[in-house]
């Protein structure tokens, strides 16, 4: 009889023997990867992850603002349904290292869920890392380092593997055709591709675990149903659709493409609006009423950021340039969004007819969207950066995105007292504050960059003061803005 490991999920504990557990083997270390195991050992799989550690741990250290995930991912730890292993250092297909990848793809593995982008990140890491080695030691051309070597030693592993009934489920970001690819060189017929286009930050276990749209590529056409793990997240998910992994990357590509189209075109209405005194805000909600528009991703705002728009939108212009295709569509929604993460410091300077230097302003939010604890391709960094060259103070309740600004901006502050002769100018005018109104009465203008909708705004604290507000989100509803007795400047509003 197995060990028995005890497996908590949302609604009930579930018991399961790891004699007659369904296994699964998960190579990567981002949000994506901590998730899925997550929800794998939610629906009773015993995971097994094999990451590089340190990545690893940065992970849960940057993503703590996913309760869930985070909770649950110690408890299953604790419990043992789930496992981490250290990924393999060596990156060659020799005999040495080849005995490291047959032990993960062994029998008694149903599925293995290759997140190529995290791999190919740290095989990246890794390789420079040896460069700079062999640099020291004058060695440089001994060996010839390359980013796919990583990958080519998981292919050849799998494909000598004797363990040919394993599937092989492909994730991860790269341009058109790139997991097709991949998928040939696996000789095997059981590989997949799901591309995450549900994962919301903030959000990811739910979403993951119920998705809104599941999309599965196949190598071999109406094989997924093979796959426990495919099919649990596949009956779970609120639409589904399946097709060749090719046509999935493109689909992909395009849902990502049209989202950030949609979010850019609406910023362009932005700044008609404003030419017109129009409410941005009342017409996306006139416009969403439509049928065959819909009202997501018609909010007006600085534009879009995190981890996956920007990165698709850059693949998507690789997958163009590559075919000799025109886009000049899709320039077009990248420079629109960039310019627009600029506008409200520009409403700004208009506002105080640039008399702005050495002025002190307050920011809510700091993280790319509310909810979120992480500030990649937030408008938080142009903005900042835009005020400190006027010698502006700026105080910071950046909610779940403090730690993240703290490391990112005030983690140089110990090497800097042990410089004491270092310039004051030097250091970024930055001080991070523990509540929205903390120190507002030593503010000129407020900006808000993100802000969870389930905070009321105290419309009176700030009527307290009566400074300016500038709205790079239209967070403030239309009442909210009737009730200020100082100035509201939005986006198109």
């Amino acid at each position: 009889m197995g060990n028995f490991i005890f497996c908590m999920n949302s609604n009930h504990m579930t018991i399961t023997t790891t004699k007659n557990m369904t296994n699964d083997v998960l190579l990567g270390d981002d949000i994506d990867a901590v998730t899925t195991a997550v929800v794998l050992a939610t629906f009773g799989h015993q995971v097994q992850i094999y990451s590089h550690k340190q990545r690893l741990q940065a992970t849960l250290e940057k993503y703590s603002f996913e309760h869930q995930v985070m909770a649950l991912w110690q408890l299953y730890v604790n419990k043992g349904c789930i496992e981490v292993s250290q990924l393999p250092q060596k990156i060659h297909t020799d005999d040495a290292d080849m005995s490291v990848w047959q032990n993960i793809c062994q029998s008694k593995v149903e599925a293995i869920w290759w997140f190529v982008n995290d791999t190919i990140q740290a095989n990246q890491q890794l390789v420079n890392q040896q460069l700079v080695n062999q640099k020291k030691q004058a060695q440089h051309d001994a060996i010839d380092w390359t980013t796919n070597d990583w990958t080519d030693a998981m292919v050849t592993a799998c494909n000598t593997s004797e363990h040919q009934s394993v599937a092989i489920v492909l994730s991860g970001k790269q341009p058109i055709g790139y997991f097709h690819q991949l998928s040939q060189q696996l000789h095997r017929p059981w590989v997949y591709y799901v591309p995450f286009v549900f994962l919301q930050d903030g959000q990811a276990y739910h979403s993951m675990l119920s998705p809104f749209l599941w999309l599965l590529g196949e190598k071999t056409p109406n094989s997924g149903q093979r796959v426990s793990s495919l099919t649990l997240l596949q009956n779970h998910a609120k639409q589904s659709e399946v097709a060749d992994i090719n046509t999935m990357e493109f689909a992909r590509s395009g849902i990502m493409a049209m989202l950030a189209t949609r979010v850019s075109y609406m910023n362009e209405l932005s700044r008609l609006a404003d030419a017109h005194k129009v409410d941005i805000t009342r017409i996306s909600h006139i416009m969403g009423l439509d049928s065959r528009i819909g009202a997501s991703y018609l909010q007006a705002g600085w534009g879009f950021g995190g981890r996956t728009l920007p990165v698709e939108m850059q693949l998507i212009k690789q997958s163009f340039a590559q075919t000799h295709t025109d886009s000049r569509l899709i320039t077009a929604v990248d420079a629109i969004n960039e310019d627009q993460k600029e506008l409200i410091f520009r409403k700004f300077w208009q506002y105080f007819d640039g008399l702005i230097d050495n002025k002190t302003v307050l920011i809510w939010g700091g993280s790319y969207k509310a909810g979120s604890g992480r500030t990649q391709n937030s408008a938080i960094h142009p903005l900042l950066r835009l005020l400190w060259s006027y010698d502006i103070q700026t105080l910071v309740y950046a909610d779940k995105a403090t730690e993240e600004l703290r490391l990112t901006y005030l983690q140089s502050e110990q090497s800097e007292q042990s410089q004491p002769n270092q310039p004051q100018s030097v250091k970024p005018k930055l001080t991070l504050l523990q509540h929205p109104y903390e120190r507002i009465n030593d503010a000129h203008a407020l900006f808000v960059i993100s802000w969870d909708n389930a905070q009321a705004v105290q419309v009176a604290r700030i009527n307290d003061v009566a400074i300016p507000v500038f709205d790079a989100k239209n967070c403030f509803s239309t009442s909210q803005v009737a009730q200020l007795v100082g100035d509201y400047v939005g986006m198109g509003r």
